[in-house]
């Protein structure tokens, strides 16, 4: 096993143990309800008293095998650690008293147990893995029937939290719904951090000085579009290129310098791949 699979099942037994915590410190002790493979333990925990990790290790058992038939061995392989590994870690982590008398604030219990269980998910999917559980039937329907796999998590994780709604208060539907809008959105920011980029455009006559600058004072790469002007129609190149959001600034200020009367246009772009961003870059 290379360093780079190492690296990964590292993230995933990270993102995991982190998962378990939340659940634990957070979600479990304030009596939360929430989405996925857990909020489906906590339904059965209340209406046949299952214990939640037994349900979960053999929910995410019957889902592995369903994902290695249908989605392949390959799928089975990224999700063999976060099946067999999380419910053994949750097990553990609600048998230490401690764990479980963190904070009496609900509300405290819903941000963190959001931040928490977003970033644990983001980990494990930055990881080239899976979290296992009810990731898998969306996957499943989509394959067979083409169904949007977003749109089929939010349909299973809505069913999950009106089953629980049928043994909750309406408090707890409301910190519920506040505790799945939390991890969606951290889960979102996280699997796009550190890699959004800013794209830029430049429309000037001194378009070759500016290429230059950028090539030399950014050393960032660059890019001539073939363009035509729309009201002189003036055929001019227009200078593409793609850098770091703090490298904006500057560059604002070497345009606005060498030509005030440049045209910039500004996009923020969620990742960026090749030279210089995902490899290395090649100096000639």
């Amino acid at each position: 096993m290379n360093t780079s699979h190492l690296k990964n099942l590292f993230l995933v037994l990270l993102g995991n143990t982190i998962y378990a915590l939340g659940i634990t410190m957070f979600i479990l002790p304030g009596k939360m309800i929430t989405g996925g493979t857990t909020g489906l333990a906590l339904t059965f925990n209340h209406y046949f008293q299952v214990p939640i990790s037994v349900f979960v290790f053999g929910f995410n058992f019957i889902m592995f095998i369903l994902g290695a038939a249908v989605l392949g061995k390959h799928f089975a392989l990224t999700t063999l650690v976060s099946t067999f590994y999380y419910p053994v870690i949750l097990g553990v982590f609600q048998k230490i008293p401690a764990l479980g008398q963190v904070t009496d604030d609900r509300m405290l219990s819903t941000i963190c147990g959001g931040i928490m269980i977003g970033f644990s998910i983001g980990l494990v999917i930055r990881a080239g893995a899976s979290t296992g559980g009810m990731d898998i039937p969306p996957l499943v329907l989509n394959k067979k029937l083409g169904l949007s796999v977003s749109a089929m998590l939010y349909v299973f994780d809505c069913s999950i939290l009106i089953l629980q709604m049928t043994f909750s208060n309406a408090e707890q539907t409301i910190y519920g719904i506040v505790l799945v809008m939390i991890y969606s959105v951290i889960l979102d920011k996280f699997l796009i951090m550190g890699t959004s980029q800013t794209e830029v455009k430049i429309i000037s006559t001194q378009y070759d000085a500016i290429n230059h600058l950028i090539q030399k004072q950014l050393d960032r790469g660059t890019t001539f579009l073939q363009a035509e002007t729309g009201y002189l129609n003036i055929n001019q190149p227009i200078v593409l290129t793609v850098i770091s959001n703090r490298e904006l600034v500057k560059l604002n200020k070497l345009v606005m310098d060498l030509d005030p009367k440049a045209f910039i246009i500004i996009s923020h772009v969620n990742e960026v791949k090749g030279r210089g961003f995902s490899s290395q870059k090649i100096y000639k």
